[in-house]
């Protein structure tokens, strides 16, 4: 197992249903805000810190995305005939990410502040962790509706429960996947198995975090962006 983490998955094949009209003839990561779509937003951060293999999964109209990154240094990985879940579709994308550990990351959020990719591969130890959750505190996230998701204890380690929010990237050890028989499963059950471990760890990101779930929460990453640009 590489030590570090040289490949990124970025989650775009969902159907971004709470989105309403807005991913009607559209997928949710080609919807814009401040003027560039929100894969577009992933992307720029995955070139910023230099990862040189970058997938992107696809289902929902994947040829929008497909046609948008065209030319572009990104491998597709198509879902058909059905969707795989965050678990099921990184699986199926491994041969293309390499050996793991390997970065995932959601494009329907917008990070201000330093690089969440540099900031989670900083913090990175494979010594004591299977997995790296980037996580915020609640009052650092713009958008969101709810509690948190996860208690982080004093030495980093995650449990269910608490009011720290998990952003949506991630470094994660992926042999793990190779033992669950479910086509489709979401990573929550790898997780589970991590945290039984002891190996499942947060860190949190000292920006701010726009959770874009709904299209309530476009505004307000867009006054978020103006204002870190001011």
């Amino acid at each position: 197992m590489r030590p570090d983490a040289d490949s990124l998955m970025i989650f775009a094949a969902g159907f971004g249903t709470r989105m309403g009209p807005l991913t009607a003839e559209r997928p949710k990561p080609m919807i814009e805000v401040a003027g560039k779509p929100l894969i577009d937003h992933a992307l720029a951060w995955a070139e910023a810190a230099a990862i040189p293999r970058v997938v992107v999964n696809t289902h929902y109209l994947a040829g929008v995305i497909e046609d948008h990154l065209h030319g572009r240094n990104v491998a597709i990985s198509r879902e058909e005939p059905g969707i795989l879940d965050t678990g099921g579709g990184l699986r199926q994308a491994l041969p293309m990410l390499g050996a793991g550990p390997v970065m995932t990351m959601n494009p329907d959020v917008i990070w201000i502040g330093p690089n969440p990719l540099e900031v989670i591969r900083a913090a990175w130890d494979p010594a004591r962790m299977d997995a790296l959750l980037l996580c915020l505190e609640p009052h650092n996230t713009v958008g969101r509706d709810g509690g948190g998701d996860f208690a982080l204890a004093p030495d980093g380690r995650l449990t269910r429960g608490g009011p720290v929010v998990y952003g949506g990237t991630q470094i994660l050890v992926t042999e793990g996947l190779h033992g669950i028989g479910d086509t489709r499963f979401s990573l929550n059950l790898l997780w589970d198995r991590m945290m039984k471990d002891g190996r499942l760890h947060g860190v949190l990101y000292p920006g701010t975090w726009c959770d874009l779930s709904r299209p309530s929460g476009i505004p307000l990453a867009e006054e978020q962006l103006a204002r870190a640009h001011v």
